[in-house]
């Protein structure tokens, strides 16, 4: 066990959700990408890039279960990153077929970069607002009449009960859907632009 590396990996990730519970706090969570929390991201997946350079994916073996699951979400939040996307869930498929990583984390890491590519999703982890003011998966599901079947293959329940789970959270934390879903979605087009995700 790298327990030195164990420890930065944590703090990483607990310095990702002070930032993300201080912005929720004051709401600015909610109105797009916060330039300070892309900040942390990019710092962090820049950091987590070199250390996939010189050890490999960060799994159980080397950081333990907590370790690598604080490895998964500064790669899962690293989204104005593409490229170093892309390749991390090629690296967390390599290490969930050793078993040194759970397959749940490759679902959404598909499932968020497919979302973000603007392709319809795997599994439906990646929640935006509809036109009817609800979070679902957006914008759509690849060959729905398997996707319980692909959902129980990678460890993750029904679509149904995990949609209603973060609807109600969303509604806890005081989430609501943009005033202008137009606007919302055009800004989210022009980000993925950006960023590269989209040409």
């Amino acid at each position: 066990m790298d327990e030195r590396l164990k420890g930065e990996l944590l703090k990483m990730a607990s310095r990702d959700e002070t930032v993300r519970d201080a912005l929720a706090a004051s709401g600015e969570l909610f109105h797009g990408y916060h330039p300070s929390m892309e900040s942390v991201h990019l710092e962090h997946a820049e950091r987590l890039a070199a250390i996939v350079a010189e050890y490999g994916w960060p799994g159980v073996g080397r950081v333990g279960v907590q370790g690598e699951e604080a490895a998964w979400l500064i790669l899962q939040h690293a989204i104005s990153a593409p490229p170093f996307q892309r390749e991390g869930l090629r690296r967390l498929k390599e290490a969930a077929e050793r078993g040194d990583a759970p397959w749940y984390q490759v679902a959404l890491l598909e499932d968020r970069i497919r979302f973000n590519e603007g392709r319809a999703q795997l599994y439906g982890t990646q929640l935006d607002w509809d036109e009817g003011g609800q979070l679902s998966p957006l914008p759509g599901i690849e060959d729905p009449a398997r996707l319980e079947e692909r959902r129980s293959a990678m460890g993750l329940g029904p679509l149904e009960a995990e949609v209603a789970r973060k609807r109600k959270a969303a509604e806890q934390s005081g989430e609501k859907p943009p005033s202008d879903l137009g606007e919302h979605r055009r800004k989210m087009e022009a980000w993925a632009r950006k960023v590269g995700w989209r040409s």
